[in-house]
């Protein structure tokens, strides 16, 4: 089983939002996902705030990457934002120094 990382679109017409889930790669995009990692808001709350990245656990993104989940493009430009990427590589250096 092929598991990614990717976007779940939600929201009304014109006011995305989005769910960042662990989903097979053979599923549709909306389709069935294994679990809820974050939320990302491309629009923002207000016109001052242009881009939210929220509620992205960490933890569970790390747990998923060590088992060999993929994020695509987007989900990992997220996961550096969010520095879930740095504690995938610290977690994956002190697995390997075990």
């Amino acid at each position: 089983m092929a598991v990614k990382l990717r976007l779940v679109r939600m929201g009304k017409k014109k006011q995305p939002t989005y769910r960042v889930v662990a989903a097979e790669s053979r599923r549709a995009r909306s389709g069935a996902f294994l679990e809820i990692v974050g939320t990302y808001q491309p629009r923002g709350i207000s016109l001052a705030e242009p881009e939210t990245v929220t509620m992205i656990d960490n933890e569970k993104v790390v747990r998923w990457l060590l088992q060999g989940a993929q994020p695509t493009e987007r989900v990992a430009k997220l996961l550096k934002v969010s520095g879930a990427l740095d504690d995938f590589a610290a977690a994956k250096t002190a697995k390997a120094a075990k």
